[in-house]
């Protein structure tokens, strides 16, 4: 009796151990229809192990003379039938490979529970009282077990053929060796039942197999129950594989995003230079071109002046009105210059204003109808971003002229939740955006890859939308504040 305890104790803890491991990681798996089938495999381990101890109960209580109470008997009947539906609703879901499927799966441990039930109310009406216990038990591991184990045995071999295209092969023979284990574990420690009435456990039974073998039923079952919760068990390593290999990517695409983050800093960094020279050359062109040849006329004019003024003073009169306008018309394009290099009015009066300013004098130069409207509450926008939102727009417009052919614009600032939104909407030529990225060069000039980049190191988007005849949408989101300021030093830079 001390040997059956000893069994039970061991048959029950390989099975507590396997249902408390799997309830453990089985979430862990990315495979959701594994984690779905290993529910009731927990199910079926933690009701089963608690079943054997219950039954090392019994022969506990046997050794000290007494005898199980007919309740238990049946709690442990019960417990014994519900281990062995959940063992058969884990080989099902593991057959299942689509949704549907493992809905339909349930009608397999639903017919053999209608079947188990219907079985159990005939006999009632057939055998007596002493004698419906062991018929119950043997018709339950008959109808129950050994097609259950069955079920798990061809559902690990299904999973081994899942984890061997995964590339786990290591993982996918423990399966397979579960399978084994489950299989001699149905169809020879499930047919060989107690002695009773039913066929053919009244031939077949476990006394034959002790007159066969030479040991016990039970010590079969508790070796192949083992093996079966101990290959289950080294397969559930496999998950940690898989968390490990999802850890090793999540850090490699990091780290190629940290790549790309710091070749495009690189980039727009060696753009920001030449945009810079190239603004360089053109302010001293335009200095050039028109301060410089206004301040030169103005000079040779006020040179020749003091001879005129005693000769002809009506004509030093007119000569001095043409220098006032020359003088004016110097000193506007010396302001327009100042402007594009860096408005006061970002500074003074924010960014709405500045729009608003920048937009009116775009108007006024180019004859071009730009509309600007703000909606929703301003908020504090850190400096890069103020600025980073000033350049897009500022580009924006400037592509629209020199490219577009429109005649009106119309630009919406938004401050949303979570940054500020820009859209800008021309009713120009449009182009096909694949042309122009198939067409690109290497002139140094930011264009629309200069204000993605802007948004991109801010952490926002720029969106844009266009086609041949259909005007051009630009949008932009970019974030009130950004860890990285490094960029600010680039408000001296122009839309280029």
């Amino acid at each position: 009796m001390l040997t059956n305890v000893i069994i039970y104790f061991f048959y029950g803890l390989a099975f507590f151990c396997m249902g408390l491991l799997v309830a453990l990681e089985g979430g862990r798996s990315s495979d959701e229809r594994l984690r779905k089938a290993l529910r009731p495999l927990y199910g079926f381990g933690l009701v089963h192990g608690i079943h054997e101890f219950l039954r090392m109960f019994d022969e506990i209580l046997k050794e000290m003379g007494h005898v199980s109470h007919p309740w238990l008997v049946g709690v442990e009947l019960i417990m014994l039938a519900f281990s062995f539906l959940s063992l058969a609703a884990f080989g099902s879901f593991l057959l299942s490979k689509t949704e549907t499927a493992q809905r339909v799966s349930l009608i397999v441990p639903l017919a053999l529970e209608a079947i188990w039930v219907f079985g159990l109310a005939y006999f009632l009406g057939q055998y007596s009282h002493k004698e419906i216990l062991a018929v119950a038990d043997a018709w339950t591991r008959y109808v129950l077990a050994i097609p259950a184990s069955i079920l798990a045995a061809v559902g690990l071999v299904a999973q081994q053929r899942a984890f061997r295209r995964a590339g786990l092969v290591r993982f996918g023979q423990d399966s397979l060796w579960a399978a084994v284990a489950f299989a001699w574990y149905g169809l020879v420690g499930q047919f060989f039942v107690a002695p009773s009435p039913l066929f053919p456990s009244n031939i077949v039974n476990i006394e034959l197999f002790r007159q066969l073998f030479g040991f016990p039923i039970q010590i079969f079952r508790a070796i192949t129950a083992s093996a079966a919760a101990f290959f289950v068990i080294r397969f559930m390593r496999a998950f940690q594989v898989e968390t490990e290999a999802k850890i090793e990517e999540l850090k490699e695409a990091r780290l190629q995003e940290a790549e790309q983050r710091e070749a495009l800093r690189g980039e727009l960094f060696r753009r920001v230079v030449s945009a810079q020279e190239s603004e360089r050359q053109r302010i001293a062109r335009d200095l050039h071109d028109e301060t410089g040849q206004s301040l030169t006329a103005i000079g040779l004019g006020l040179r020749g002046l003091g001879n005129t003024l005693t000769k002809n003073p009506a004509l030093a009169a007119d000569t001095l009105h043409r220098l006032e306008a020359l003088t004016s018309d110097s000193l506007s394009e010396l302001q327009r210059l100042i402007a594009d290099l860096r408005p006061s009015h970002l500074d003074d009066l924010g960014l709405p204003a500045a729009l608003r300013w920048y937009a009116g004098k775009v108007a006024e130069r180019t004859g071009l109808k730009i509309r600007v409207d703000i909606f929703g509450e301003e908020r504090p926008v850190s400096e890069s971003s103020k600025i980073a939102t000033f350049r897009i727009v500022q580009e924006a417009l400037n592509n629209t002229i020199k490219h577009a052919s429109a005649t009106s614009v119309f630009v919406q600032l938004s401050y949303e939740n979570h940054g500020i939104h820009i859209s800008m909407r021309d009713d120009g030529n449009g182009f096909d955006p694949d042309l122009i990225k198939m067409r690109q060069t290497s002139r140094p000039s930011l264009g629309l890859a200069g204000m993605r980049e802007r948004a991109s190191l801010l952490g926002g988007t720029v969106f844009l939308q266009s086609g041949p005849g259909q005007g051009t949408l630009i949008e932009a989101k970019i974030p009130y504040s950004h860890e990285s300021e490094a960029h600010d030093d680039d408000s001296s830079v122009a839309g280029g």
